[in-house]
């Protein structure tokens, strides 16, 4: 049997726009630009894909979950840096108008937009922050952000969450929420967008032992991504060169899957030194610093080691990594989504061979047991060999078939999406059958 990877960007948005995971937002208006509505089948993915995050990260005996507000005092951004710094350098065509990033074009070259020659505009800063008011009164004074990131929440955090769950170093602070930035050029389906979602975990160390820490969450975080069935030479690790490092980081490095449209960052892992703790310290007026009673009680800021991945690019990078054509072109062609069962949108669909009685009686009443322990789709239109070739396209690992052989032997039929073999199980072995294959 041929088979094919996924040739394009524009094949995985078409299924997306087809099976129900991704809309464009507003579509009945036109669309907003780089703004997108999960679907049905999409809900259901992303949330697999936080589950899977948020397990990994916070049920372990050192790391705490949070959840901060998306609208901050105004004065967290100005500690951060985002107010002053958090720029793109921009220039414009004057002749077409548009607009590009001065690091993804040659200025010395013709617009790739329309040819013209010499016409970009001097670069001029943009801050990429979304601001907002809050308050009945629009002026200066009620002006908020909303966050370009999450971590300002975990730090401006640290000292509660130390306190209140009598954290010792190391410990680290996870947290999963939407972020916003006003991106100039976003693009690539849902790869670069302007409101996204953040799955950030700030560890905190004692300063001297961060290269140590920073190696072990490289070595947890990659496998996580292989963990999520995503295959290890379409991975790889891209660290920053010293002259390209953040303002306040000693180390970074990145994630990056090959996309369709080549290599992309998925995932950060980053030593942050003590500075976010330190110009929160220091604007706030507030003591954050830490008591290491192990130590003398001697008094310190952590340093931090933080992990840093995107919730939608990683799911675009499950969704890429599972796309199959098999025997494209072929009478028998089929396209299927080999995803890792536990993110499998649909884990199994019901299907009685015909939309009558008895048939459809047995199928609701195991549509009733299993969604108990599993989200389960009830098909019952067309025949059964589209029905299949629709649920091998959104991923759902096993069909059950409920046939008039059911009637007489107490058994269905379990066809596997991946090797479409099909086998008799006994419907009171299909719980165990399930429990032994769905596992995870």
């Amino acid at each position: 049997m041929s088979e094919s990877n996924l040739k394009s960007m524009a094949d995985i948005a078409s299924l997306c726009k087809r099976r129900g995971f991704i809309f464009q937002s507003s579509e009945v208006y036109g669309g907003l630009g780089s703004c997108w509505d999960y679907g049905p089948l999409g809900v259901e993915l992303k949330q697999n894909v936080k589950n899977s995050w948020w397990k990994a990260m916070t049920y372990r005996p050192d790391i705490e979950g949070l959840d901060a507000s998306i609208l901050m005092h105004p004065q967290v951004w100005q500690a951060s840096g985002h107010i002053d710094g958090f720029s793109d350098p921009l220039v414009d065509c004057k002749e077409c108008k548009s607009r590009f990033r001065e690091d993804n074009i040659d200025v010395t070259k013709p617009c790739t937009n329309c040819g013209a020659k010499d016409s970009f505009t001097e670069p001029r800063d943009f801050n990429l922050m979304f601001s907002t008011q809050m308050g009945a009164v629009e002026d200066d004074s009620s002006k908020v952000y909303l966050r370009p990131e999450t971590a300002q929440g975990i730090f401006v955090n640290f000292i509660n969450v130390q306190q209140t769950m009598r954290k010792k170093l190391p410990f680290g602070i996870a947290q999963i929420g939407k972020a916003f930035r006003n991106e100039i050029t976003p693009g690539n389906f849902i790869f670069r967008t302007r409101e996204f979602e953040q799955m950030e975990m700030q560890f905190f160390v004692k300063p001297g032992t961060q290269k140590e820490a920073m190696e072990k969450w490289k070595e947890i975080r990659y496998q996580w991504h292989l963990d999520n069935g995503l295959r290890p030479e379409m991975l790889k690790w891209v660290p920053h060169p010293d002259d390209k490092l953040a303002h306040y980081a000693d180390a970074a490095t990145d994630i990056e899957y090959n996309f369709p449209m080549g290599w992309g960052e998925m995932e950060g892992v980053h030593s942050r030194t003590d500075f976010d703790l330190k110009q929160h310290q220091e604007h706030s007026g507030k003591n954050l610093t830490y008591v290491d009673q192990a130590d003398g009680n001697k008094k310190y800021l952590p340093y931090v080691i933080e992990t840093s991945v995107g919730c939608d690019r990683a799911l675009l990078a499950i969704l890429c990594d599972a796309y199959r054509v098999e025997n494209e072109g072929e009478k028998d062609e089929r396209t299927v989504l080999k995803l890792h069962p536990k993110m499998a949108p649909i884990k199994v669909a019901v299907m009685p061979l015909m939309k009558k009685a008895p048939l459809v009686e047995i199928a609701d009443k195991l549509v009733a047991e299993i969604q108990q322990s599993y989200k389960v789709e009830y098909d019952v239109a067309g025949s059964i060999g589209k029905r299949y070739r629709r649920q091998d396209e959104i991923g759902t690992p096993y069909c059950i078939t409920i046939d008039y052989d059911t009637l007489e032997d107490n058994s269905v039929t379990i066809r596997d999406r991946d090797t479409m073999t099909q086998e008799r199980i006994a419907i009171d072995k299909l719980d165990t059958y399930l429990r032994e294959k769905l596992k995870f």
